[in-house]
This record gives C-alpha cells, sequence and structure tokens, in this order.
C-alpha cells in the first residue's frame, strides 16, 4: 500500500512531515497533547477536542482496535490526530487506521512527539494544521497562521444536543446543561437511577425549573468558557433557586455566573494521571481535559476551594454552601482513565439531594 504524505505546519513557521493516515484532506486548530497511555478512542469522541488537533504523548496508539462502545460521542470530535505511531495489526478490529479510512478522518504518525510536547510546554498551544497527501510545510504553517484563536470560535452548538431528551429513572430528578457532554457523564448518572432530562445549550432558566428538577448539572465542554454566555445567563438566573454542580466546562461556566474570572492554560491538562488535592488532604488521580482554569482568587465571598491541583496549585473545585453549588474541573466520570472520583462526586451529589 502507497504511503500517503502529511504535513503538520505551526503558526510559528515550523512544520514537520511525517506519514498520513485515514484520507487527504486539511484541518487546523489548536494542537493539543494528551498524555494517556490507554483510551485513545475515548480521547478522540471527547466533544471538548472540538477545534483542537489532538496530539498523543505516549509512543503508540490503536493496539487493541477501535471500540465503539466505549465512545464518549457517536463521532470523533478531535479535528485530526498526531501521533508517533499506529499499530497496523491491533488485537482487534477494527484497525484505527482502516477506521479513519472509512469515516474520512485525518491522522500523522512517524512524529516526534516528544518534541513537539517539550515545544509546546515551553511556549505554550499554538494554531497548528495539518494536511494530508501533500508534504508542503510553507503552506501548512501558512494555514495555521490563518487559523482562528480558540477563544474567537464557539464551537459548543456544534456538540451540544439540538432538542431536550429524557432519560428515564427513578430517582431525583436532574436537568442537564448540555454543552457538549461526554457520554459516561450520563451513564455516572443513570446508575445511580437519576431521572435526567438533557437540555440545548442555550436553554433558559424557565425551562430548566419547568422540568422541576432537585439538581442542575453543567456538562463539559469545548472552547472558551467566556464564549457559553447562554449558559452563563442561565446559571445566574438560577442561584439559589436549585443546587447546581459543575463538571469541567461546568465549573467555569459557574465561576463566571458568580463573578469570577477565567483564564488560558499555558498548555492545558489533558490526561489520565492529574493529581487533586482536596480539602481533606486525600490525593485522587484524575481524568482532566481543559485548557482554560477558574482564578481562585477571583471568586466572591462564600466560596471554598474544595480541590487543587498538586502539580500547578491551579483550583480543581469549589463550592459554595450559601447559594448550595458544588464544582470540579476535572471528569469524576472518567472513562477511559482512573474511577477514583466517580463515587466520591457522584454518591455524595445524590446523598446531598436525598
Amino acid at each position: 500500500m502507497e504511503i500517503m504524505k502529511a504535513v503538520l505546519g505551526l503558526e510559528d513557521g515550523q512544520f514537520v512531515v511525517g506519514k498520513g493516515f485515514g484520507v487527504e484532506g486539511e484541518c487546523s486548530g489548536e494542537l493539543v497533547f494528551n498524555t494517556q497511555m490507554t483510551g485513545y478512542m475515548e480521547s478522540l469522541t471527547d466533544p471538548s477536542y472540538v477545534g483542537q488537533i489532538l496530539m498523543f504523548t505516549f509512543p503508540l496508539i490503536g493496539n487493541y482496535g477501535v471500540d465503539r462502545e466505549n465512545f464518549q460521542n457517536p463521532h470523533v470530535c478531535a479535528r485530526g490526530c498526531i501521533t508517533k505511531e499506529i499499530c497496523e495489526k491491533p488485537s482487534f478490529q477494527p484497525s484505527i487506521g482502516s477506521f479513519f479510512e472509512e469515516n474520512c478522518l485525518l491522522g500523522m504518525s512517524g512524529v516526534d512527539t516528544r518534541a513537539l510536547t517539550i515545544k509546546t510546554r515551553v511556549y505554550g498551544t499554538m494554531r497548528a494544521a495539518l494536511v494530508v497527501g501533500s508534504d508542503d510545510g510553507d503552506y501548512a504553517a501558512s494555514l495555521a497562521c490563518r487559523t482562528p484563536s480558540i477563544s474567537d470560535i464557539i464551537p459548543i452548538p456544534e456538540v451540544s444536543c439540538k432538542e431536550p431528551y429524557h432519560i428515564y429513572g427513578s430517582g431525583k430528578r436532574i436537568a442537564v446543561l448540555d454543552l457538549g457532554m461526554k457520554k459516561n457523564m450520563i451513564t455516572s448518572l443513570a446508575k445511580r437511577h437519576g431521572d435526567l432530562h438533557i437540555f440545548p445549550y442555550a436553554t433558559g432558566s424557565d425551562k430548566i425549573l419547568a422540568c422541576k428538577p432537585d439538581a442542575f448539572l453543567i456538562s463539559n465542554g469545548p472552547g472558551d468558557p467566556k464564549q457559553a454566555t447562554d449558559a452563563i445567563k442561565c446559571v445566574k438566573d438560577l442561584l439559589g433557586q436549585v443546587p447546581i454542580f459543575g463538571i469541567c466546562m461546568g465549573i467555569q461556566v459557574c465561576a463566571l455566573a458568580l463573578g469570577g474570572e477565567t483564564y488560558k492554560l499555558k498548555f492545558g491538562h489533558r490526561g489520565a494521571n492529574q493529581p487533586v488535592r482536596f480539602k481533606d488532604g486525600r490525593i485522587f488521580i484524575t481524568t482532566q481535559n481543559h485548557g482554560f482554569a477558574v482564578d481562585a482568587h477571583s471568586l466572591p465571598e462564600g466560596c471554598r476551594v474544595s480541590y487543587t491541583n498538586v502539580n500547578d496549585n491551579t483550583l480543581e473545585g469549589f463550592e459554595n454552601q450559601d447559594l448550595d453549588v458544588t464544582t470540579v474541573q476535572f471528569h469524576p466520570e472518567a472513562h477511559g482513565g482512573p474511577r477514583d472520583t466517580e463515587a466520591h462526586f457522584f454518591d455524595a451529589m445524590f446523598r446531598r439531594l436525598s
């Protein structure tokens, strides 16, 4: 089989040439890296990667093929995939190469991902362009320069549900604002018998209250949280009226609704090995995928930091008992990744509502 050319161009003019897989074409977005050793399909189908080209630091992906049962969205959400090597003869079929080809996706292997990761850690995330079927680095770099920054796009409508829907459960009624929710978040709520009412990103507070929820949950999602203006207004309107929980982008939306601030991280937290310290001193290993964070010092009176990232001391969770707000920056539903915090977060959530 003929090897396809491929090239990745960066906004600073650098480019790297590798081997293409999938189909010929081009894409552009923010180049980000993920440190997970497994769960490559969970990452590629995570809606929070919309607008980004995903690079894996682990040198080989695809060794166990493509397992659709673990998809977090029916489709791959990352705009492109960069890896050092893909496994051509996995333990299960289809291979990631054939899956990319069948689904008209763009990927590049044969890349020194370690060097690109180190560069990202030094200089921060960059806009990038992946061109499969060509090795024209100057063109790829120029395409990267023309790519909007992650804060200049509004990707949430692409991955939020289009209409409200209901998943019956015999337990507490949870209204969920879908900003690009991972499937396993629904799984974690449903297995605790939550009666789930899922709403699109632009839903107003009146429609949330109309379903008479016992709690309101704001999900993860892609892009800059300051662009989630409808969600911020909805949370602001509901503060003090119903218990509110936020996960990933949900924490950022809650902070902005309370008058706090968010900021862009230099290279973000993406992987399944992020340690966080709970307020009682316990350490949990968590799955994370975010490029923005809440400024802990900007939170108003009444808010208390509940989790802190052990690596860089960024805020990983806060609560406001007066307004009944509980949030985490990491993914307690995980998948793929450690399950350290699934019961810790979701069981505590349902106990509080009982």
